[in-house]
């Protein structure tokens, strides 16, 4: 009997999702067990370790929601904060942008710090605002996928040192830089995040890999309301997840099955191996499009190594560019959101795309669209 759907096969260099590997896809298609199956409560055990390892942190709550990565942040925002709490996002793209109207609709106060998106976050802005003043939680995103910059380390110890002056809690948007860049939460101080499973992780989305640290975990406990979404509340999912394996609800198996594989060939390869080969494709892309004529949107010490923005040559119709790739070659990339629509094609090296081979077959195929 033929499918009922048969996709075509595209290779994915985009902003996410990337390209499964083939034993991440066999995963998938494991017999589905009970969620409280014995077996399978094995496989969560060994989940939480792996992730805390690719999170850098020991946090006894690193668990992957059933829900994309913006459903972790709906958890982890909906748990953290209560209606009138101030909060600090830094904003520099998209995903700052949504981390701000999340909390916004949780009834936060919100003080927004923007800089010029492909230029990084102005951290010191950041610290000014929160000088002598009181906030629950400090946020910024740690690879902004909208622009290609990333939030260094030194940065993100400006903004610790800022939260702990003001007493917030520091939470990081880690989508893209989980698996492809080195996420240290325990050494940064960060006390909760967010990821995703379609990017460098190389898995279908569906999952969304969190973490809270015990210092977060105290600020729940402290809460004068209830969490606002029952599906997302982390103190009855972590019930689910740790030792009390309390029925909280069906989690999706076979994804995490998938995870599971995922995180096996991330930790089989290395970590540090994994971000070397992540940062050697995107600097050969990089060597590739310069020679091509390109100009990259932002300046190299700030780039990102999983997800490189382009700017688009004037008089170049940036959709028709992409359209052609999809059309004649099976090749995705992305374009530009917000203020940089139009004027900017994302191109993700990820997960298993994240080779100088893969950049150099979407360079030929680049090169041959753009001069016809």
């Amino acid at each position: 009997m033929a499918p009922s759907f048969c996709p075509p096969s595209r290779l994915l260099l985009g902003p996410g999702p990337c390209n499964t590997p083939p034993e991440v896809l066999e995963a998938l298609s494991r017999p589905t067990i009970g969620h409280l199956d014995p077996a399978f409560l094995e496989l969560m055990n060994e989940l939480r370790e792996r992730l805390g390892r690719l999170f850098g942190t020991k946090n006894q709550l690193t668990v992957p929601i059933s829900a994309t990565g913006s459903g972790g942040m709906q958890a982890v925002l909906a748990n953290l904060i209560e209606p009138g709490d101030a909060v600090l996002v830094g904003i520099h793209g998209v995903f700052g942008m949504r981390f701000a109207d999340c909390a916004e609709r949780l009834g936060a106060k919100v003080t927004r710090v923007e800089s010029d998106w492909g230029t990084p976050l102005d951290c010191k802005a950041m610290a000014a605002a929160a000088a002598g003043k009181s906030f629950k939680m400090i946020g910024a995103v740690h690879a902004e996928t909208s622009t290609g910059v990333l939030l260094s380390a030194d940065r993100i110890d400006t903004l610790r040192d800022a939260a702990d002056q003001s007493g917030a809690l520091l939470v990081l948007d880690t989508v893209t830089s989980l698996a492809g860049l080195p996420v240290e939460l325990d050494a940064r101080g960060v006390d909760a995040t967010w990821s995703g499973t379609q990017k460098c992780l190389a898995c279908p989305p569906g999952l969304s890999p969190i973490s809270l640290s015990a210092r977060a975990f105290e600020a729940i406990d402290q809460r004068t309301t209830p969490v606002s979404s029952w599906y997302f509340d982390l103190s009855m999912i972590g019930k689910y997840w740790g030792s009390e394996r309390t029925y909280h609800h069906t989690a999706p198996i076979n994804m995490l099955y998938a995870l599971h594989e995922a995180t096996d060939l991330v930790l089989t390869e290395g970590l540090d191996e994994r971000f070397e080969r992540h940062a050697a494709a995107a600097r050969h892309l990089w060597k590739g499009l310069e020679e091509l004529g390109l100009e990259l949107l932002v300046e190299e010490p700030h780039r990102l190594f999983p997800l490189t923005a382009v700017r688009v040559p004037e008089g170049v119709d940036e959709a028709r560019i992409r359209a052609d790739l999809l059309d004649r070659f099976d090749i995705e990339i992305g374009g530009g959101l917000g203020p940089l629509a139009g004027k900017i094609w994302r191109i993700g090296l990820m997960g298993m795309n994240a080779t100088t081979a893969t950049a150099d077959h979407l360079l030929n195929k680049l090169a041959k669209v753009l001069n016809e």
